[in-house]
Order: C-alpha cells, then structure tokens, then sequence
C-alpha cells in the first residue's frame, strides 16, 4: 500500500472489512474467513504493480450486485462473467491497483 489512509478506505468502506490492526507501516484487515495483510510502499508505482489475490466466495451474485449498489467500481475487463474452467469471476482494482478476483465454483 502506498497511502494507508485510501487502503483502508477502499477496504473497509467499499468491501466490508473490518481492521484488525494497524502498526505503522503494516496494516492487518479482516472479513468473513478472509484475511489480507497490507505493507507500506511508499515507491509502488501502480502502473507497474502486478499483485493479484483470488478471493472465493459462496454468494458470488449478492457480493457483485451489493458492491454495484455501493458504487464499488468493476475492472472494465472484469465484470460478472461464467468462466471455461467452471468458475463464476469479477474483478476490481484497489486503490494501488491490485488486482481483486473474486469467485465460485459452479
């Protein structure tokens, strides 16, 4: 994370989740059985980031429609779609770009 600040916004605000603690420079965020640990770094430039995490979900339509109806911004390329491989997916980016896969099997 770059700002601490636009993480925890993001996060707790847009996603749901709850803090769990924050020590300075390490940030800890919590929701359902999920877990995310967030680290400063001040000199990530976004453009270059390629962090991705895989979120699985058991209510994928309730999760994409509620953050639709919080105004949550969808990845362009990542809207609710049935994938080949048997998984329901959307995508999104945080604020430091990233990449939020959130899915289910069918």
């Amino acid at each position: 994370m770059r700002d601490k600040n636009a993480t925890k916004d993001f996060y707790l605000n847009k996603l749901g989740f709850i803090e769990l603690g924050d020590y300075g420079d390490y940030l800890l965020i919590k929701k359902d059985d999920i877990e995310i640990h967030f680290f400063e770094f001040k000199n990530l430039d976004p453009k270059e980031n390629y962090g991705q995490v895989y979120i699985r979900t058991n209510d994928i339509d309730n999760l994409y429609q509620s953050l639709l109806d919080n105004k949550t911004d969808i990845h362009p390329n990542g809207k609710l779609q049935t994938k080949p491989r048997g998984q329901k997916e959307f995508s999104m980016l945080d604020p430091d770009s990233n990449l939020l896969t959130f899915g289910q099997t069918l």
